[in-house]
């Protein structure tokens, strides 16, 4: 295991973090109450060099936050997660520990909703002011998928043969109404 990792679960105690030895970096699951002091617990040990912050949507599950650390020569690395419930996505922020975070919180709250508390510049990066939505979220619509037809989807009718029910492309929600039936002939 990474001397890292060992130390961030090591320096927790027995407050339910785990390491997990996989394909890449160790990564160590961490409660949400107990994030900011792993960050400093694993700057601490010689974690250093900060370059990720991101999220991922675990639908119903809510969101896992990640961040990926390593010391400076870069022979040691770990992989930090917590995860946010849907209904309370505030976690709190990692810029007291490392200063770049900043920047990955931005983006990180801008697409998918996480809000950092104690990060009070979380300044939309890529869209516009006001947007109103979190794009990455799977519960995200993509109106393009319902506006142009699904690429390479094929209307047997096209082909002489027997004309069936159009399917939506994924991510479309049922209520929509069908936009590809009224392709010119």
């Amino acid at each position: 295991m990474s001397r890292l990792a060992e130390a961030v679960v090591g320096g927790l105690g027995a407050s339910g973090a785990t390491a997990t030895d996989g394909f890449g970096p160790v990564t160590v699951d961490l409660p949400r109450e107990r994030w900011v002091e792993a960050l400093g617990t694993a700057y601490a040990a010689g974690a250093t060099f900060f370059d990720l912050l991101t999220a991922y949507d675990l639908g119903a599950d809510g969101f896992a936050v990640v961040v990926h650390v390593a010391t400076v020569d870069l022979r040691d690395h770990v992989l930090l997660r917590t995860r946010v419930p849907r209904d309370d996505t505030v976690l709190a922020t990692a810029t007291g520990v490392y200063r770049g975070a900043a920047w990955h919180e931005r983006e990180t709250h801008e697409m998918f909703g996480v809000r950092f508390a104690g990060n009070e510049r979380l300044d939309p990066l890529l869209l516009p002011a006001g947007f109103g939505a979190a794009p990455l979220r799977k519960d995200f619509v993509l109106a393009a998928r319902a506006a142009r037809p699904w690429p390479g989807d094929k209307d047997p009718a096209d082909s002489g043969g027997r004309a069936r029910r159009r399917t939506p492309p994924p991510g479309v929600p049922a209520h929509w109404p069908d936009v590809g039936s009224e392709r010119a002939r």
